[in-house]
């Protein structure tokens, strides 16, 4: 039997088709675009996401199909089934306002308590707020709100379905009780019978992508924990029952395995930093790399802040603003494109140590994302976490997660376990470099220092 992976992303559609023993057997990848049409917003046509899954299908045997994709996107349906507007994703801004009136609202305590997070402007539920502020007759037209990936299975399907991975991060679910939060809802006036059914992962084959990327890579009980260094970057651990931060300085979300959840931090660009700093200074990403590797750690009191697209942890702020600070004139681009690397790892640093917090033994981690094609960033990121960092022999991301999920469902594996030990193998390990930990320490300990000045400087 094949099974299909399909993964809705921020800039394209990828599918891949692997056998039950987890062989990667075909793949292929639609892009699109993204539109800002204001600052700090971000938006996609649902349509491109469709016309995107057709054609990877096309591309890919038949086979039994899970999905996985960007989360929080609010996708809106007219009582006809179609879209009323450009979808709003999860790294647009604007609803800082309705952030402030959600937690006003419900109350933070009880909201924390409820979602396992606090507002933020990328989740969905004030997406909401702002279109029926702003957009009031279109969202007097609502009938159905959706996610990215669970639109195109609509279109495949007909169904109006969610797994409960995803919808933890839509501020309307009660993540404890793994369903939809009537009290939640009520206190927002969002009609409960606008959000589709709710399932476990297994049962639908779906999930957000940093569940199914988590899941991909093995991450299906407490111990190992996810390290994502994609567009975003993320610190994923399984938790043994629901126990979410009482600041909310992390997400706690339902796992993609059924009966558990996971706690991660997530820092708006990672890899994304690298592709800016790449369009800026030009040159490939191998000569960047291999220009980088030139200099110490340190890059001789250079650092710089990653704070391109606000941020969420630990700081939950969508005005943060990156920086580069400690230039001298013997910096040059290879010394910036250091600096961007170790940046990043201190921010992933940031969120593994309020994992800590919550009682996360992480003992080793795996390791995802464009970004882990690079040794040198591999091994700068092992280096600041204080872990060995595993690679696996797929590096399909939510995609592979997400194939998982259709072989789990469709009764090839007798659950996520099974899957995992039958499909998941890893490649390399990358260890902590002994002469870098700790100048790696001492550089943590002052970027920890940079967003509250650069935050006293905006403020001014």
């Amino acid at each position: 039997m094949t099974l299909i992976g399909l993964d809705v992303g921020t800039t394209a559609v990828k599918g891949i088709a692997i056998s039950p023993d987890g062989e990667l057997l075909a793949s292929a990848s639609e892009e699109y675009s993204l539109s800002m049409p204001h600052p700090g917003w971000a938006e996609q046509d649902p349509q491109d996401w469709w016309r995107a899954a057709q054609a990877c299908l096309a591309a890919l045997p038949e086979g039994e199909i899970g999905f996985s994709g960007q989360m929080h996107g609010l996708v809106v349906l007219g009582a006809d089934g179609n879209v009323l507007r450009p979808a709003i994703l999860w790294n647009d801004q604007r609803t800082a306002a309705q952030c402030a009136e959600i937690e006003d609202r419900v109350g933070l305590d009880r909201l924390i308590a409820l979602t396992g997070n606090r507002a933020l402007t990328g989740f969905t539920a004030p997406k909401l707020l702002w279109l029926r502020e702003h957009e009031r007759d279109l969202y007097q037209r609502i009938r159905h709100v959706l996610l990215p990936k669970d639109y195109v299975r609509f279109r495949l399907t007909g169904e109006h379905a969610i797994d409960v991975a995803d919808a933890s991060g839509t501020l309307l679910f009660d993540v404890a009780r793994r369903r939809w939060s009537d009290e939640v809802c009520d206190a927002l006036e969002i009609p409960l019978e606008w959000l589709p059914r709710a399932f476990e992962s297994t049962e639908i084959a779906g999930a957000g992508d940093q569940a199914a990327a988590a899941l991909g890579v093995g991450i299906v009980s407490p111990g190992l924990v996810s390290v994502v260094l994609g567009t975003s970057g993320v610190v994923f651990a399984v938790l043994p029952a629901y126990a979410p931060d009482e600041q909310a300085r992390v997400h706690v979300f339902c796992h993609a395995a059924p009966g558990s959840w996971h706690a991660m931090g997530v820092m708006l660009s990672a890899a994304g930093s690298f592709a800016w700093l790449r369009g800026v200074l030009g040159g490939d990403y191998r000569t960047l790399d291999e220009e980088a590797e030139r200099w110490e750690p340190g890059v001789e009191g250079l650092q710089f802040a990653p704070y391109l697209a606000g941020e969420r942890t630990p700081h939950a702020d969508p005005d943060a603003r990156g920086a580069f600070t400690g230039l001298t004139l013997r910096h040059d681009r290879g010394a910036l494109a250091r600096a961007t690397l170790e940046g990043v790892a201190y921010g992933l640093r940031d969120s593994l140590e309020l994992l800590r917090d919550l009682g996360v033994d992480a003992q080793a981690g795996r390791l995802s994302g464009g970004g882990s094609a690079s040794g040198l960033w591999s091994r700068i990121v092992a280096s600041v976490l204080g872990i060995p960092l595993e690679r696996t022999e797929s590096q399909e991301g939510s995609a592979f997660g997400a194939a998982l999920l259709a072989g789990v469902r469709s009764g090839v594996f007798a659950d996520v376990q099974e899957a995992v030990a039958r499909c998941v193998r890893v490649r390399d390990r990358i260890d902590p470099d002994e002469r870098w930990v700790e100048q790696y320490e001492r550089g943590y300990a002052r970027y920890r220092m940079l967003y509250p000045a650069l935050r006293a400087l905006q403020e001014r």
